[in-house]
């Protein structure tokens, strides 16, 4: 581990204190690589945490394999809109996944688009069957509506996720909310959770939602800032030096070339 890795170790420890329980990557939006991956991965076992990837698609097999491969244990498929593109998840992580290995994780799908929302009845009904809980992406939904992501907090966002919370409450399955969730977020959310909240996430880190009645919320969030932040410069080094470890070769090879170059003719 380098120093920032070291750092970022430390800091999702520290958050274990106030109510994080996994960090998570995305092969979707994010585009997420196998070496950072690996690299997240180690620091979170470290970490004693668990670890959350949304796939690329309701039927993303190769993500599901590699899923596997990595040994994640919350897994989540984007744009879910309707209730046969559900059934298409449920199959494939049935395909890909032992019913005895399934006992360890935890298997969700997004509800992240108008279209979605008004599918929700006809999804509920799939999601029971298939075992498979909710995740409410606030910022993709208010896209959607064609607003920005000002409208997360507010009433008509949160109505909306009231109401997926009393589905996930009437049957027994969990919910998770994210997008731009931030300290503004803890009001909207702790009514949620009086219905049903199993979990909440920032883009990198996820907490348990009963963080939001002891307090500890606000400071977790703040965790989850610096970890992020030290993420994604951890990333941008990682590549940089990928980028320059053959530039003495390059500039070599170059001066080889001059010197011996010929003209054609």
């Amino acid at each position: 581990m380098n120093n920032t890795e070291k750092k970022m170790l430390e800091i999702l420890k520290s958050a274990r204190d106030y109510g994080v329980v996994a960090v998570k990557a995305e092969f979707e939006a994010e585009g997420t690589r196998n070496d950072e991956f690996l690299r997240l991965l180690e620091i979170a076992r470290r970490a004693d945490l668990k670890v959350a990837l949304k796939i690329g698609g309701c039927e993303g097999i190769r993500d599901l394999i590699e899923a596997r491969n990595f040994g994640v244990d919350y897994i989540i498929a984007p744009m879910v809109e309707t209730p046969y593109a559900l059934t298409k998840y449920v199959a494939a992580k049935d395909k890909i996944y032992p019913a005895d290995e399934q006992q360890d994780m935890r298997f969700l799908f997004n509800i992240e688009t108008r279209t979605g929302f008004e599918n929700l009845a006809g999804m509920a009904v799939e999601a029971e069957k298939g075992k498979v809980g909710f995740v409410f992406g606030r910022v993709d939904f208010a896209g959607s509506l064609g607003k920005g992501r000002e409208i997360v907090n507010a009433p008509e966002t949160m109505d909306c996720v009231e109401k997926v919370a009393q589905v996930a409450k009437d049957r027994n399955l969990e919910l998770v909310v994210g997008g731009g969730v931030n300290p503004d977020s803890i009001a909207p959310l702790q009514r949620i959770r009086k219905i049903r909240l199993d979990r909440f996430e920032t883009r990198k880190v996820i907490f348990d939602g009963a963080c939001l009645e002891n307090g500890d919320a606000e400071q977790g969030m703040e965790h989850a800032i610096e970890f992020e932040l030290l993420w994604l410069k951890n990333k941008r080094d990682f590549y940089k030096s990928i980028a320059a470890e053959d530039e003495s070769r390059i500039a070599m090879m170059e001066a080889r070339q001059q010197s011996s170059f010929q003209p054609v003719g």
